[in-house]
């Protein structure tokens, strides 16, 4: 029976590896059902899963769940401490804590980008996850842990893509990475940097009119043409005082000096 599990899983495994980019290690969600019923049939998750699915595994929950198992009281202890162990991986529900089962929906939405597999005993919520393509399913039954099979929904998506209708997310991926390491795609930072170019008013210097620049300049022209005439009508008036003074001066010194000839006249006779 053990070998009969491990062929259908690795059948199973090679299905959604090949179909939807499944790699190890496989990232394995887990809620509490799952974790309850690990612990009642003694089931070492870390040791078994790897030698199930004969590969790398990462066993993760999210804060939802951890909340929804602490709000449970003692009844769900044992999973808390079980979920506890497991990485946790980032919601969107950081502010409002929603139930687990609706936490793990909206960790494998938009075609599960990250290649989670669920891990629950909630049927409801594996009812929900089957009508997703390329989501594995895992659950416990008999104390041991299987693999679901393809479900019918995700074995159409694929019929579909191999027909040509659709275009698989890791198709996308693989097209994606093609085109950046051909330089055909840009990295959204490049584009982010590239400021847009604002539209800019007409200049205002350019709006002034021509003629009053020039009245302007024909004004200040004049002024400095003004203050220096004046300053050379100081300097001529000033020089033309002291010729004066000094032809006034050498006037008197004539008149002077004839006084006395005059005078010595007198006296000699």
């Amino acid at each position: 029976m053990k070998i009969t599990r491990q062929k259908h899983a690795k059948k199973h495994l090679g299905f959604f590896r090949n179909n939807f980019g499944v790699r190890e290690p496989y990232q394995i969600l887990l809620d509490g059902t799952f974790c309850q019923a690990a612990l009642r049939g003694r089931i070492q998750l870390r040791e078994q899963l790897p030698r199930y699915l004969m590969a790398e595994t990462q066993l993760c929950t999210t804060r939802c769940v951890l909340k929804e198992l602490e709000t449970l009281g003692k009844d769900l202890y044992g999973a808390k401490l079980i979920a506890q162990k497991c990485q946790v991986r980032n919601c969107p529900h950081f502010k409002n804590a929603v139930s687990g089962s609706e936490c793990l929906l909206s960790m494998v939405e938009d075609g599960n980008p990250h290649h989670y597999f669920l891990a629950t005993q909630d049927q409801n919520l594996s009812m929900k996850v089957k009508k997703k393509p390329g989501i594995p399913l895992m659950f416990i039954i008999q104390n041991t842990i299987v693999l679901d099979k393809p479900s019918p929904k995700t074995i159409a998506f694929v019929k579909a893509v191999e027909s040509g209708q659709l275009v698989s997310v890791h198709e996308k991926q693989s097209i994606r990475q093609l085109k950046e390491e051909q330089g055909l795609v840009k990295d959204p930072e490049q584009r982010r940097r590239k400021k847009r170019k604002k539209v800019s008013g007409p200049n205002p210097l350019s709006c002034l009119k021509k003629k009053k620049k020039t009245q302007d300049t024909n004004s200040s022209a004049s002024e400095k043409k003004r203050k220096r005439k004046r300053i050379r009508n100081r300097s001529t008036s000033k020089v033309l005082s002291e010729k004066q003074n000094a032809e006034g001066h050498l006037l008197f010194i004539h008149h002077e000096a004839c006084h006395l000839q005059e005078i010595k006249v007198c006296c000699v006779y």
